[in-house]
């Protein structure tokens, strides 16, 4: 009897012991709010995206040496979907389900965020996008910081148009989502201007494409009928530098057909002969080279941190800007409930790098300012236009016939990503 007695007391105080880690381990568990960082480190995308996961270590340093948030340290949980589009949906899960992040940071092309909406609408989770995007979407669990079309693709058209006379038009762009869908709106809007469609040219290339001697002399062609003509580029990758090498080969200058680039930055001129690019153009909502103290204290904090080499750029600029709206938006809804943050963000406004401040929109884009910059030969982009105020994000187009009528309002009583002011309806063609 006695053994048994020492037996059971001794599980009695194993249980305890067990119970004591696991509480320990829990309040442990409990002691920081988990950050997800869902961006490519390794394959095609690592060029891109390795920088925005090394600026979310950066902003999750600064807010935890300002206390944290809620009392709390926050900790970044960093994964590497590999550029590999079905592994992001996988490692997106994961964070939420397994690593329980408040939210994600995250993705790069369109097709990666497609890939995992389901999975954050599912899991009910926070994703914050950072980079420029086609458009036509808005859904609840995510918040668009990079520029929609009306915030980039449309101003640049403009700029050619009205600043530098271009009548026709050549759209180069990457085979997939995100340059085919801008392309057809721009399309629209050219058409809607009064363009005539044999002025305006299409062209799409494989990811990585390297052969440009035909496609380049069919533009210097196209070019050549006395009416001034530009390339609007959705060129995605390493694939621009053998194009502007081959405009320089064929002696194709800017001052004769201008280029203006929508994923060209300071990140992808690093380390390249930007020789054959010089007096090319690129439309951001920010550069590295526009002055004002607030962009010159995070450039120098970003050199501290990486070393004074690295440069900034635009996505990065849209995850500070995303970062800090959704810590106000927890510390305004004092929980990290997404629920409770979703109904929180929107109005939240903080400053953006450009000198002013950006605001969530009820249709979970935000607020911008658009720049026109010409690539100088330092790798770095002096500002020639810029828009006299902030611009909306139109999450669905005026010019395409599916999505003019529709509208996003995730306030109540709406809460409809694709309502139709038409038929006043939530729920439209092809949408979510």
């Amino acid at each position: 009897m006695r053994g048994t007695h020492t037996k059971f007391a001794s599980m009695a105080a194993a249980g305890a012991l067990a119970a004591g880690l696991m509480f320990s381990s829990a309040a442990y568990a409990q002691d920081t709010i988990k950050v997800g960082v869902l961006h490519s480190l390794s394959g095609t995308m690592a060029i891109s995206e390795t920088t925005l996961k090394d600026v979310m270590l950066m902003l999750i340093e600064q807010q935890n040496a300002k206390g944290g948030l809620l009392g709390k340290q926050l900790e970044a949980v960093v994964v590497d979907p590999a550029s590999d589009w079905p592994l992001f949906a996988e490692k997106a899960r994961e964070l939420i389900s397994v690593n329980d992040v408040a939210a994600v940071f995250g993705c790069w092309t369109s097709v990666s965020r497609k890939s995992v909406l389901p999975v954050f609408e599912e899991l009910n989770s926070l994703l914050f996008y950072p980079v420029q995007y086609e458009g036509e979407e808005s859904q609840r669990n995510v918040f668009y910081t990079g520029a929609a079309p009306n915030q980039q693709a449309i101003p640049a058209v403009d700029y050619l148009m009205n600043e530098e006379g271009v009548e026709r038009w050549v759209l180069a762009g990457t085979d997939y989502v995100y340059p085919q869908t801008t392309n057809k709106i721009l399309q629209a809007y050219l058409e809607s201007k009064g363009v005539a469609p044999e002025d305006i040219m299409i062209n799409y290339t494989p990811f990585g494409h390297s052969d440009w001697q035909t496609i380049v002399t069919d533009i210097k062609n196209f070019g050549s009928a006395g009416m001034k003509t530009a390339v609007v580029s959705t060129i995605n990758g390493d694939a621009n530098v053998p194009f502007y090498k081959e405009l320089g080969n064929q002696g194709i200058k800017a001052e004769d057909i201008p280029v203006v680039a929508f994923s060209v930055g300071e990140e992808e001129l690093a380390g390249i002969d930007t020789g054959p690019l010089v007096g090319h153009l690129a439309a951001w909502n920010y550069f590295q080279s526009v002055e004002n103290d607030v962009n010159a204290e995070f450039i120098e904090a970003w050199k501290a941190f990486t070393g004074p080499e690295r440069v900034t750029n635009d996505p990065m600029e849209a995850h500070v800007i995303g970062f800090n709206m959704w810590v106000q938006a927890v510390e305004k809804a004092g929980t990290t409930d997404p629920d409770a943050v979703i109904d929180a963000i929107i109005g939240v406004s903080v400053p953006n790098l450009t000198g002013g401040y950006s605001t969530m929109m009820p249709n979970h884009h935000i607020t911008k300012p658009v720049l026109i910059g010409e690539i100088q030969d330092d790798g770095q982009f002096e500002v020639v236009w810029e828009t006299s105020g902030l611009v909306v994000g139109d999450e669905w187009s005026d010019y395409l016939p599916d999505s003019k009528d529709l509208i996003a309002d995730w306030r109540a009583p709406m809460s409809c990503g694709n309502f139709n002011v038409a038929t006043g309806k939530c729920g439209g063609k092809g949408v979510n």
